[in-house]
């Protein structure tokens, strides 16, 4: 009987192991979809273009005008919100990691909704951020809502 055990013992491993394989929990949340090379060399483009000069090459700003891009709650926060951002500009003081930037920020609504998605895919993604694209159809969802 005790060899029997131990000839069977490596099956009964292998139906744990199985076993424990198939009831792992899936995971809940998709990770959130990276940004192409191709929507960051156009977003980084843009922003050379429009925000460069208030917002600096490296997004950090300048003091008491222009709010950093670098790791801020506007940046990496609600998409919507920073959509709108861009579509209707920013008239407002506001305050960022204790200081406070006053310099009003003039509507983007000119560009088009790709441009809008490129721009914000590549400050989520640079300066040292790290968050999920945003794509044309929010944008557009966006801008829609504001009619």
């Amino acid at each position: 009987m005790g060899k029997w055990i131990l000839a069977a013992m490596p099956l009964l491993i292998a139906g744990l192991y199985v076993s424990a394989q198939v009831k792992k929990p899936a995971k809940s949340a998709a990770k959130p979809v990276a940004a192409s090379a191709a929507t960051i060399a156009r977003g980084k483009a843009l922003y050379r273009q429009y925000c460069i000069s208030c917002h600096q090459e490296n997004g950090s700003g300048v003091p008491r005008m222009n709010p950093p891009l670098i790791k801020t709650e506007y940046v990496l926060g609600d998409k919507p919100r920073l959509i709108g951002i861009l579509l209707n500009g920013f008239n407002e003081d506001v305050e960022i990691n204790g200081d406070y930037y006053s310099n009003p920020m003039p509507s983007q609504a000119a560009l088009k909704d790709q441009e809008i998605a490129d721009i914000l895919s590549y400050v989520r993604n640079s300066f040292g951020n790290k968050a999920s694209t945003v794509s044309a159809t929010e944008v557009t969802q966006v801008r829609g809502a504001k009619k």
